[in-house]
């Protein structure tokens, strides 16, 4: 199996950008967040915390 790899660039209008710039913010700002309530959680039980169930195939 070759495995490709593909490589796009845009040019996102200023507007663009902004909104970029802010959707991406906000989602590193939750990320962060998770990471941290994740981290805490397993120094003080020292368990894992799971954050979604799996559902069965």
């Amino acid at each position: 199996m070759t495995k490709r790899a593909y490589q796009y660039r845009f040019y996102p209008t200023p507007e663009q950008a902004e909104l970029l710039a802010r959707t991406l913010g906000c989602m590193r700002f939750v990320y962060n967040a998770v990471l941290r309530w994740r981290t805490d959680a397993f120094c003080q039980e020292q368990k894992r915390v799971v954050t979604r169930r799996r559902v069965p195939a």
